[in-house]
């Protein structure tokens, strides 16, 4: 049969490359650019990296490069990728974008007796064959139950907003603390806190220590999971650390909890969606 579909030329001729790049304003090589991944070398360095930053937290650029025997400038790269700083007291240890909102650190001195009083979250680079993902996780004080967790390619703030979502499956808490990482200062992410009447509070700049349960959670996360495991990609890492924080929560003995597990100590339970594809 005939095809008699009716072509029809369109009014206005297709933009060149030039035209549509001088129409936003951006230089022509930028339309032709590919991203580039990152080196097999660099990878095996930011592993390294992680590796040494857990053995020695206080090595800053200068002793990472010596010991690792590579330039400074290449290092001071591969740690801000990695999200790493060296834990001693210096001026702007954590950069939040501009504009956006800083609060006091609420928890100098305050005891923690309760489960939901404190809860906390952070972010960690999961270093992987091939690349590297990074990791959020919300955990209550109290009890050390990680209330849940997300893995992301990027540092942007969706994946943060994710897993604070699916930690008020169990409630919410009366005080909520994080760096000052602009992830947790946007205005998207502290206007769930401020619409359920949280507290919000956030590590002081040099204050490393300040979030110290869940750098311990990190600590032990690599320990006993990441480095051991070696993971190739996100689809065999995803269902690791759905085992690993159910082991985690319900089978670790914690020493800090008279070797209980946090889930005796936390009251309520809830079912993780998987959102890794």
């Amino acid at each position: 049969m005939e095809d008699r579909r009716l072509w029809i030329e369109p009014q206005h001729p297709r933009l060149t490359v030039q035209q549509q790049c001088e129409l936003l304003g951006l230089p022509r090589s930028t339309y032709y650019y590919q991203p580039q991944p990152e080196s097999a070398e660099n990878l095996r360095l930011l592993r390294r990296l992680d590796e040494l930053y857990l053995e020695c937290p206080f090595f800053g650029s200068r002793r990472m490069a010596i010991t690792l025997e590579v330039n400074r400038k290449r290092i001071q790269r591969l740690m801000r990728i990695a999200g790493i700083e060296a834990l001693y007291p210096k001026p702007i240890l954590s950069r939040p974008a501009p504009g956006h909102e800083i609060y006091p650190y609420l928890l100098r001195g305050v005891s923690i007796e309760r489960p939901n009083q404190v809860w906390s979250t952070d972010i960690t680079y999961i270093p992987m064959h091939g690349g590297f993902l990074y990791l959020v996780a919300v955990m209550d004080w109290f009890s050390r139950f990680v209330l849940s967790w997300e893995l992301s390619n990027t540092m942007e703030t969706g994946f943060c907003l994710a897993a604070l979502d699916a930690a008020f499956r169990f409630g919410q808490p009366e005080i909520w603390n994080s760096d000052q990482g602009s992830q947790f200062t946007s205005p998207d992410f502290l206007a769930p806190l401020k619409k359920r009447g949280i507290s919000i509070s956030m590590d002081g700049r040099g204050r490393a220590l300040d979030n110290v349960f869940i750098e311990r959670l990190w600590r032990s996360l690599k320990c006993e999971l990441i480095y051991p495991g070696d993971f190739s990609s996100g689809l065999e890492l995803f269902p690791a650390l759905e085992g690993y924080f159910h082991f985690y929560n319900y089978q670790r003995p914690h020493q800090a909890l008279g070797y209980r597990s946090p889930a005796e100590l936390f009251p309520r339970r809830s079912t993780r969606k998987r959102s890794w594809s």
